[in-house]
């Protein structure tokens, strides 16, 4: 996908998403993400969009200092002003992807082609993944991705996310035995396949590469189920997703991955 595919997207998905949440009301619970009401969603959405919009607006060449998680919800705006402000944050980064330079330089944290493309592809999934999120709070089916958008997700996910993961592991949670897990996008063709070898507690990718292979566990399914599954927004089978061989594997696997603000 480039760069406008990736801010249509973003687009998009931030206007559902606060449509959404302002038919399921504030206070409605988030079951995604325990804890959270939709209240809560917004604030964080709100405000990684502004976060990230800086790098791209002012071209910030380093990582600037954050708010904590508990900050960012406990923060302004007031409960009455706060759709208003988050549809001003995600218009204002909507706007500055559209418009910078394609040579921008910037901060970024996962490989990428660009640093343009970089946040244009992090702000596409990471809104797209609250949408759903705000989705399931009103009780509503998720709206549709796409397979294309789908596994860029997943890719973004696995060679990205996991990845850098990977790089991070010392010499001893390299050590030990090793299980592996195969991904397969069933409507993607042969670009659609990951696998991934994880630590000996099973809880962290150790190595990960794009194609297919034998695994001890695998996951097959439409790219969009399996990006749901892999983001712990559905339950394999909810989402049309077959998983085969050892699922120990897998249940270890979803309950040690995070990706978090912090």
């Amino acid at each position: 996908m480039d760069v406008a595919a990736h801010v249509g997207a973003l687009d998009r998905d931030g206007r559902l998403l606060a449509a959404t949440a302002e038919g399921a009301g504030l206070a409605v619970s988030v079951p995604s993400c325990p804890g959270w009401q939709v209240r809560d969603l917004l604030r964080h959405q709100g405000y990684v969009h502004r976060w990230a919009t800086r790098f791209v607006a002012e071209g910030l060449p380093v990582a600037v200092p954050r708010a904590t998680e508990a900050e960012i919800l406990a923060g302004d705006p007031p409960e009455a002003e706060l759709l208003s402000w988050f549809r001003a944050g995600h218009a204002s980064l909507v706007a500055a992807l559209t418009s910078a330079d394609p040579g921008l330089t910037c901060w970024t944290f996962l490989p990428a082609p660009s640093p343009r493309a970089f946040w244009a592809r992090r702000q596409a999934h990471e809104t797209a993944i609250h949408r759903a999120d705000a989705e399931l709070a009103a009780g509503a089916p998720v709206s549709a991705f796409g397979a294309d958008f789908a596994a860029d997700g997943i890719d973004e996910l696995i060679m990205g996310f996991f990845g850098r993961d990977s790089r991070e592991l010392s010499g001893e949670q390299r050590a030990g035995s090793r299980k592996t897990i195969a991904v397969r996008a069933s409507d993607c063709g042969a670009g659609g396949e990951w696998l991934l070898e994880l630590t000996e507690d099973g809880t962290r990718a150790a190595t990960v590469r794009r194609g297919g292979g034998g695994a001890d566990c695998t996951l097959a399914g439409p790219a969009e189920g399996l990006y749901l599954t892999l983001w712990n927004r559905a339950e394999p089978a909810e989402a049309g997703v077959t998983v085969s061989g050892d699922g120990t594997v897998l249940g270890a696997w979803r309950g040690g991955m995070r990706v978090t603000w912090t």
